[in-house]
């Protein structure tokens, strides 16, 4: 999976088919991966890279998924995550399309609230919604509750 090249750096090579999520906010890749559903036990060929050194973020995390196109719900969910993620679907070694993550206004799932009394919280068939205050620092609103939550808050969930 690994190639040399002439300045003898460490590289993933390309994949024929799948996913390549850039632009991933340091550190966080493997948070990306939970979230996405991934427990390691898929067949899906992923590949790592964390603390690569780059000019946009300074350092930023690469995910490299084979034989998977993420759906757009999963695309809104690694916004939460990280929202300067580049999301580039690979197709015969080519990209074929590629997408910016955008945090939507309203966010339905996958996380819940963090107030233990909230309704959404109690077992009621309605899925937790919440509406986005800040986009950076990230900061959501309860839509039952009020409560605001954090990004960290949304760490720890996942």
């Amino acid at each position: 999976m690994f190639m040399s090249t002439k300045d003898d750096e460490l590289r993933v090579k390309k994949i024929r088919e799948g996913t390549v999520i850039d632009h991933i906010s340091a550190g966080h890749s493997l948070t990306v991966l939970r979230m996405l559903g991934f427990s390691g036990k898929e067949t899906n060929v992923i590949s790592i890279l964390m603390n690569v050194p780059s000019k946009k973020l300074g350092m930023k995390d690469i995910l490299k998924i084979e034989s998977r196109e993420l759906n757009p719900s999963e695309v809104d969910k690694i916004a939460l995550i990280a929202p300067h993620a580049t999301i580039n679907i690979i197709r015969d070694y080519s990209v074929i399309k590629k997408k910016n993550v955008k945090l939507p206004k309203v966010i339905r799932g996958p996380i819940e609230c963090s107030n233990p009394t909230c309704i959404s919280n109690a077992k009621e068939p309605i899925k937790s919604t919440f509406m986005v205050v800040s986009e950076d620092p990230l900061r959501l609103r309860c839509h039952y509750c009020s409560r605001l939550i954090e990004k960290e808050d949304i760490l720890r969930q996942f």
